[in-house]
C-alpha cells in the first residue's frame, strides 16, 4: 500500500508511514528474495497531474515487479467523505476520458517490465460517493489497451 510517493498525501490521508518507509520495506522485502507489488491512488486531494505521473518516475526506480492502480473514489462514511462534502474545491475527480489519458501518460513513464495488475476501481454504488463512472473495470481495461496501441511507436516515454 504505497498509495502515494508524495508524504504530504500520505500524512492528508493517515496513512502512518513516509513514502521512505515504502522505499525501505520494498527494498527489505526484495532482498529477501520475495516478489513486491505495490498498490497506488491516482487522483489524491492536491496532487497535481504531474506528480502523479512523477509517481511513474519513482516506482520504476524501485524492485517492484507488480503494480496496481486506481483512481481515487470517494466512500460515504469516511474521512475524506466529510472533506469532500464540505470542499469538493481540492479533489479532481476525473471524468472516464481524463482518466485514460493520465493512464496512458503514466504507464509511457513506468518501467517495462512491470505487470499492471488492475487499472481501476469499483466500490459498491451504495458506498460510493464519487466518481460514478458508468464503464466496468473491463471496459476499462479495454480502453485503455486500445489508447496504449493507438500511440505511435516512437512516442516519448
Amino acid at each position: 500500500g504505497v498509495e502515494s510517493t508524495c508524504d504530504r498525501s500520505l500524512e492528508r490521508i493517515q496513512r502512518g508511514h513516509s513514502y521512505q518507509t515504502s522505499v525501505e520495506t520494498i527494498e527489505r522485502t526484495h532482498a529477501a528474495g520475495i516478489l513486491v507489488g505495490a498498490h497506488l491512488i491516482l487522483g489524491l486531494p492536491g496532487e497535481s497531474r504531474e506528480e502523479m505521473l512523477q509517481h511513474a518516475d519513482r516506482l520504476s526506480q524501485l524492485p517492484i515487479t507488480t503494480l496496481k492502480i486506481h483512481q481515487l473514489q470517494i466512500i460515504r462514511g469516511t474521512i475524506m467523505a466529510g472533506e469532500y462534502q464540505r470542499d469538493p474545491s481540492d479533489f479532481h475527480l476525473f471524468t472516464e476520458e481524463e482518466y485514460i489519458d493520465l493512464i496512458v501518460d503514466f504507464v509511457h513513464r513506468l518501467r517495462p517490465d512491470i505487470v499492471l495488475e488492475r487499472f481501476v476501481s469499483q466500490s459498491p454504488p451504495a458506498l460510493l460517493l464519487a466518481p460514478r463512472w458508468g464503464w466496468k473495470n473491463h471496459e476499462f481495461t479495454a480502453k485503455i489497451r486500445k489508447a496504449l496501441t493507438a500511440m505511435p511507436q516512437d512516442s516519448p516515454k
